[in-house]
């Protein structure tokens, strides 16, 4: 049960993400849902986690994996019922783990009833001023309102029919243009998301992590980008990463209006018990404006996405980790540490790769120069070890426990991903980290169906069969038995509450600190080095004596 008192938990807890459709299929259909998660709550206590943070599971045409919702008050039947939602929430709680929703408040679903009420109202009618309505340039309207991109590929305008069959206003849609953005100027907005967080409070949820949550407020006008063809600002790309939110003024990210919304949502939650939290998905460049998002009054954590999109190499981790501590300590809040999540390609490939790959991008049976399998997983064993090493709260992507790498080889017709459609598949996008996960080797779909249909919304590699969690179970090399002993060792360190202190390194790929009775040493070259004679607490990878191979991390006793 959780403890009645657990005075701000957040601050070290390690939470572990739920994409539910790839989770656990718990009637057959190919699709997983609450009940699925529900039934491997256990495996999750046994991992070693604090918190789940699911995925949106409310009611979706799906048509972007549930990021385009049309109710945000009800489960979409292909993921359950509210009363599914309930026994999740419940029986997380039975077990000491907490529970985070993952909100939309950015956009909602075409399909959202206030949407089609706007399609059916007039130009500058109530309906259509909660979402972003606009004339059209050019001599009859003929052109977008402005410049803007989406970010999924595109036009960031869809022009709407009007009921007498003219073509009429333009619509804003920072994603795809199933996903109409919301006019955050609005009060009946504002209204809207309040009852939405009470009604998942009383449920006892213990809180929110906010998709987008940096372009809720657009600048006002909704002036042209100066560089509408800079990729950097977003146009044209399938990006979310830092580089779109530059020091660069961009129109529709990080404007300052947005952060009296979060301070509103903080002035509710601090009225329910047992310290519920809102987590920031916010992409901004640089560190110093992210931390704007979790000042004393606003949110508690966000990711740190600076973090996850540095290179493997010890200067950069050095400055990253450093900025990051510093940065977030300023306002009182923790640092956040993330390596990987349901957008980006799996860190136990993406470490690996010989060439940028922007987020969102993806990679695919074409893809040139891909890393050796077992090469990158070694990488990405060292990284994680360095990542829940350092203080604050940690972040892990289901499957990354055991070890799995970006699915590449997924035929054309099995994407489903909107970016690899809006591009005509010149970027694969985010498909090959959302594939299901494998839990029983010896049964179809790898036991991703329980019932053991074998169907699966997107198809496994057949080599996974080696890296399911039961052919794991037993092995005390494996990646699930590293990260259940990481996990267990930083408890018992208390390495989430501690201070990271920098010790002389010997080399320039190489990393040493001290984090409370633990020595972290991480080599990120490929030559092995000499470690200090100390208690081994645990390798990344095998060691010989007291040397440590390249790609490699241990923890000794302080």
């Amino acid at each position: 049960m959780l403890a009645a008192m657990s005075f701000q938990w957040w601050r070290d807890a390690v939470i572990y993400q739920v994409y539910p459709r790839s989770f656990a299929d718990s009637n057959g259909d190919g699709i997983g849902d609450l009940a699925g998660i529900t039934s491997h709550l256990d495996d999750l206590v046994d991992l070693g986690v604090d918190a789940v943070w699911i995925s949106p599971f409310f009611t979706s045409p799906q048509r972007d994996a549930g990021y385009d919702v049309s109710d945000y008050c009800d489960v979409d039947p292909v993921f359950g019922t509210l009363a599914d939602a309930d026994a999740l929430i419940h029986g997380a709680h039975e077990r000491g783990l907490r529970v985070i929703f993952d909100l939309v408040p950015n956009h909602s679903s075409s399909d959202h009833p206030w949407f089609q009420d706007a399609l059916r109202a007039a130009p500058g009618s109530a309906a259509r001023a909660r979402y972003i309505f606009r004339e059209g340039r050019g001599d009859h309207g003929e052109l977008p309102p402005n410049n803007w991109q989406s970010i999924f590929g595109g036009p960031m305008w869809t022009r709407v029919t009007e009921a007498d069959g003219t073509s009429g206003q333009w619509y804003l849609h920072i994603f795809d243009s199933s996903q109409p953005d919301f006019d955050w100027t609005n009060p009946d907005v504002h209204a809207l998301f309040l009852d939405v967080l009470r009604f998942w409070l009383d449920r006892n949820v213990d809180g929110f992590r906010v998709d987008v949550a940096h372009g809720l407020m657009k600048q006002p006008g909704l002036p042209d980008l100066d560089e509408p063809d800079s990729a950097s600002l977003g146009a044209g790309t399938a990006t979310l990463e830092p580089e779109i939110s530059t020091p660069t003024e961009v129109p529709y990210w990080g404007q300052e209006s947005v952060h009296e919304i979060y301070r509103d949502w903080r002035r509710l939650l601090d009225t329910y018990p047992g310290e519920r939290v809102l987590v920031a998905e916010a992409w901004v460049d640089p560190l110093s404006r992210l931390a704007d998002w979790v000042r004393p009054d606003e949110m508690h954590q966000a990711f740190n996405f600076a973090y996850l999109e540095t290179p493997w190499a010890a200067g950069p981790l050095t400055q990253i980790i450093d900025a990051s501590l510093a940065t977030f300590h300023s306002v009182g809040a923790p640092s956040t540490w993330v390596l990987s999540n349901h957008d980006v390609v799996r860190h136990a490939t993406r470490l690996a790769l010989p060439f940028e790959n922007p987020q969102g991008h993806g990679i695919g049976p074409a893809t040139d120069n891909l890393p050796d399998e077992k090469a990158a997983l070694q990488r990405a064993r060292a990284a994680t070890a360095l990542m829940l090493a350092l203080p604050g709260s940690a972040y892990i992507y289901q499957g990354e426990e055991l070890g799995l790498p970006e699915a590449i080889d997924l035929p054309d017709e099995a994407r489903q991903d909107p970016t690899w459609i809006r591009t005509n598949g010149e970027r694969y996008g985010r498909d090959g980290c959302r594939v299901p996960l494998p839990w029983t080797a010896e049964r179809a779909t790898f036991g991703f169906n329980e019932n053991g249909t074998g169907k699966s919304w997107l198809p496994q590699p057949t080599q996974w069969a080696r890296l399911a969690r039961d052919a794991q179970r037993s092995d005390d090399t494996s990646t699930l038995a590293l990260y259940r002993q990481l996990l267990a060792l930083r408890k018992e360190l208390q390495l989430g509450t501690g201070e990271l202190q920098w010790l002389d390194c010997p080399r320039e790929d190489v990393l040493v600190f001290r984090n409370g009775r633990a020595v972290i040493v991480v080599n990120t070259g490929r030559e092995p080095i000499e470690i200090p004679e100390s208690e081994l607490l645990i390798s990344s990878s095998p060691i010989d004596g007291a040397v440590l191979p390249g790609d490699t991390t241990v923890w000794l006793r302080a």
